[in-house]
Parts: structure tokens; sequence; C-alpha cells
């Protein structure tokens, strides 16, 4: 069974945005494309079913929590992470790197220097009130569970052999995920040892793919770090691509694609993508890890991702938060108590039949099926709309698309939850 592939289709004039297919063993991933997060083998609160149903075409699991619960072992026993979750389609696993520093370091999901109460510069910061769980060195990361506090370490080869038992068609290489908070000195430190890391990775892939030719082969992606800095974006991006090249002519498959990761300003992220997709090969399919709004989708595109993933879609439609094509609006606010329109009348999906005062009633009513329409219509809603970018980069009027989509969906007050 092959590896993934990546066959280039249209081009969006005068940018780095493209169509294409990325081809792995559980079938193909139309591109421009939204990857709905599945942490820990689900989609919380919607069946695998529905969330194929919606027109997702590939699930993004985590290796870090995978690992913990239920364990690789268990996942492949069943056969890996499609046919444990019952998924039929392509998935990918990410290294486990994200989760190693975000929870080891109490910020979680917040990566910026924004972040009350730390400082802007400080390699050693920690959020306030948080303890460290997790410590780097040269070899990998050693940590502590945030379930149980258990002692954990996790290298290069480690994370190979997680995700090969994980069985995803598509997996990453090991990291270390730097915040805007570490120092220039730093992020240069942190962007060899993920060099150096990245050779592993493809050595332990090579040993691995031969050992367990019992399953379908997977891909491996190198990760490009380097914060927001320009020299070090670029040269991380021409390393892997250079490891890659040298793996191949050593008997290896090399990387697959490339995932863009590290930490980043919202106000940078299309100039950030466009440097590492500069200097990426054409025949290289680019998934940009964790974006967040609307806007930052067309950004991502426009800028040569081909896939992205996002919890935010799923992570706001638990407290109520529901995206519309005029814009995102809490459904809990008493104002739509008797509001018996449906979420949005121009998205056909599983919410349509559920007007908004039925889902005001579940959610303040605390019933669990409030989070299940909720998070269905925003997967549906967000698969849509790149949907109609990937059409509308096909059919030449891109740029009308995303025009009279953003003026509609952030006209007046933009509204949070």
């Amino acid at each position: 069974m092959t590896t993934s592939t990546f066959i280039p289709r249209a081009r969006l004039d005068g940018t780095a945005g493209r169509t294409g297919t990325v081809v792995t063993p559980h079938g193909e991933i139309a591109t421009p494309a939204f990857v709905p997060v599945g942490t820990k083998a689900t989609v919380k609160t919607v069946l695998p079913e529905s969330v194929a149903a919606l027109g997702a075409q590939a699930v993004l699991a985590n290796a870090y929590h995978l690992y913990l619960q239920p364990g690789p072992d268990i996942v492949d026993a069943a056969g890996g992470l499609g046919a444990f979750m019952n998924w039929p389609g392509p998935t990918y696993t990410d290294s486990g790197g994200f989760q190693v520093m975000s929870l080891g370091v109490g910020f979680k999901k917040v990566i910026s220097m924004d972040v009350p109460g730390a400082p802007a510069q400080d390699d050693d910061a920690i959020a306030p009130g948080k303890e460290r769980l997790a410590n780097v060195d040269d070899d990998g990361v050693t940590f502590k569970s945030h379930i149980d506090g258990s002692r954990h370490r996790f290298t290069p080869e480690v994370s190979m052999q997680i995700q090969h038992q994980l069985g995803a068609d598509i997996i990453f290489a090991f990291d270390e995920l730097t915040t805007l908070m570490n120092t220039r000195g730093y992020q240069e430190e942190s962007l060899e040892r993920t060099r150096q890391w990245a050779i592993r990775c493809l050595a332990e892939h090579k040993r691995l793919s031969a050992e367990r030719r019992h399953r379908p082969q997977q891909a491996l992606w190198g990760v490009v770090q380097g914060a927001q800095y320009e020299d070090l974006r670029r040269k991380a991006t021409r390393d892997l691509v250079e490891l890659s090249r040298i793996d191949r002519d050593n008997g290896g498959k090399g990387f697959g694609g490339y995932g863009i990761g590290g930490a980043l300003e919202k106000a940078n992220l299309g100039t950030i993508v466009g440097w590492v997709t500069d200097e990426l090969p054409d025949d290289a399919p680019r998934h940009l890890l964790g974006i967040s709004e609307p806007d930052d989708i067309f950004t991502a595109i426009e800028n040569g991702a081909d896939t992205f993933d996002c919890v935010s879609p799923t992570r706001v439609a638990r407290n109520g938060a529901i995206y519309s094509f005029d814009g995102r609006y809490n459904v809990t606010n008493a104002k739509y108590k008797a509001d018996f329109s449906p979420l949005d009348a121009e998205l056909d999906n599983y919410s349509t039949q559920y007007t908004r005062a039925y889902l005001h009633h579940l959610f303040r009513a605390k019933e669990g099926l409030a989070a299940t329409l909720a998070t269905l219509h925003n997967l549906s809603f967000t698969v849509t709309l790149v949907d109609r970018a990937r059409r509308a980069i096909e059919e030449g009027n891109y740029v009308e698309y995303r025009d009279d989509f953003l003026a509609r969906y952030y006209a007046g007050t933009r509204q949070t939850c």
C-alpha cells in the first residue's frame, strides 16, 4: 500500500494558493481541506458517521493523549486508529510535541506573548500558578501526565513507535514547540534540536515501516518551526527538504509532506505560512497545525496551506457559540429563547431541522444533545466554507467568494461568546 502523495490541480492566480489531492491508503483528500480534530479518537460529542456525513474528509487525533489513554497497544490491536474509532477515511496523528509543551508549562492552547502575568522573553516561563510538568533535553522530553502525575519520556523514536501503533495514514515528526516568550537564542537552539530529532524520526520511521508491513504504510511529515523569524522559518524548511532528499537517496521514504507549526501571532499568520511554502517543493502537501477563525482559513489557503486543523469550531460549540454566514452568535443568549428560525437557514446539515429556541433550551437545561447539535452545525459550517473556497479556486471566482463571505460574516460588531 502506498503512502501519501500529492497531486496539484488548480492555481489561485497571484498567490501560493492551490487545489489538489492528497492520496492516502484510506482514501483521497481534495484540498484545500479542513480536518476536524478528534483528539482522543473522537470528535467530542458526535458520531464518526455523522462527521463523515457532513462532508469531512479526514480526522486528526493526538498521539500524546492516546498514549496516555487507552495506550497505543490497544489502538494497534484494534487495527489502527480508523478501525478503533470506526472512521473509514484518512487519518492524521500529531507527534505529541505540542501537548508536552503546552500542558507541561501550563499554558495549554495559549502560546503567544499575551499570556497574563507572563514576561515577554523568558526561556523558563511558566503559566502563573502552574507546575512545570515537562523538561526538554537534546535527547527528548521528560514529562508528568496531566491525568495522574506519572512520569513519562518521549524521544523521537518513542513518538514514531507510538504513532506507528496508532496507525494513522499521516504522522508527524517529533518536534519541540517553543513559545513567543522564548528568546531568539533559545529559538535557534530549539530549531537545531528539532532538526536532529527529524533525522532520528526518519531513521525510526524507515525501520518501523519495514517491520510493520502487515499494516498500511504511513507517511511521515516533517514539522517546520522557527516562531516569527523569517530566517529561522526558511532555514528550518530548507533543512527538512534536504533531510528528506538524503533519506530518499539512502533507501528511505523521506517526508511525505510538511506541517507548519509553532508559535505565531495571528497578524503574521499569512506571512509565516508564505515563507515556508515558498521554500517547499511543489509536489509536497502542507498542513497548517491549528488555526482559528474563518479569516485565518482564507489567509492559510492564499499562502499555500493545503490542509489545516482547528479545535475552535467544536470547542466553542460546546459552549453555545454558533457559526453562521452572518457571523458568530451565542445561542444561549436570552433573545434566542423564542427564536424559531434555524441556526443558519443557508446551511443544509444535521441541525437544519432544529431551531435556535430549541438549542437555547437544550443548553439552558444542560442536555447533552445541545453540544452534539451545535458541534455538528459548526463542523458543517467550516467544512462547507472550505469546500466552497476550493470550488471557487477551480472556477476562477475565489476573490469574489472570499470578499463576499468575510464582508457578511464580520459585518458590524464581531460577536463573541
